[in-house]
């Protein structure tokens, strides 16, 4: 097995680890604050943080198929398999961006101010180790794969319909809890006003445009002048 599949491989079993360790052992009693309510039973399903590990396991699940199917991130069959289309297409419309948003405005609230994020009081309920993967790990990983290994970009049109497709459809779910449980899912809504709520989601959403923006800069800054070799078979 080559080191890029073992790599991959490992990446993807850590993400997908991480995922399952967190669903079926990190409970944090609802007496001890509201991030532990849970509505139709989403459990971890209602942070953004678990959306994006989820969609970096199968991200990396992809890159280890694609790596078995494709052969290495320069070469191609004569024919794109689909598994490294939606790879192709995953990384910079979604798993990119969303690893950057999550890493950073996660670690610069915290910064902050960490009530606002993530109580001290969680710290008993949720490992060192998993806050790093969640927030960290997510960002290095998907960076490491953008300069790594080669691909094609999407259009803006098709890569931020997606992207901003996937975000509206968070804002609509939190929305959703908010109106069932009375709670929101991050405490830093619940000291918002109306407008400022507002003001703070259309400037997250501008922030992840602006990291889309960014990938395909760094892509085309890395790959810009690589030519893609076509493997004869």
């Amino acid at each position: 097995m080559s080191a890029q599949k073992i790599v991959h491989l490992i990446i993807a079993l850590h993400f997908w680890y991480s995922c399952y360790y967190d669903w079926y052992y990190v409970k944090i009693p609802t007496e001890i604050h509201n991030m532990g309510d849970s509505f139709l039973k989403s459990g971890k399903l209602k942070f953004l943080t678990y959306w994006d590990a989820l969609l970096q396991s199968v991200f990396f699940t992809l890159c280890f198929l694609d790596d078995i199917v494709s052969g290495t991130s320069e070469s191609l069959p004569k024919k794109t398999p689909l598994v490294r289309k939606i790879k192709d297409i995953m990384l910079p419309s979604l798993a990119f961006p969303l690893s950057m948003f999550v890493g950073l405005t996660f670690w610069g609230l915290y910064a902050l101010d960490r009530e606002l994020i993530f109580p001290k009081v969680l710290d008993d309920y949720f490992p060192n180790w998993l806050n790093h993967v969640m927030h960290t790990n997510i960002m290095i990983f998907t960076l490491l794969e953008l300069v790594t290994s080669y691909r094609t970009y999407p259009s803006r049109k098709v890569g931020l319909t997606l992207l901003l497709s996937f975000m509206a459809s968070y804002l609509v779910w939190i929305h959703v809890l908010n109106a069932y449980t009375n709670h929101w899912v991050y405490p830093i809504l619940d000291v918002l006003n109306f407008p400022a709520r507002i003001v703070f989601f259309i400037s997250n959403i501008v922030i992840v445009v602006v990291l889309y923006v960014m990938g395909e800069k760094i892509n085309s800054l890395r790959w810009g002048s690589r030519k893609l070799k076509i493997k004869n078979k």
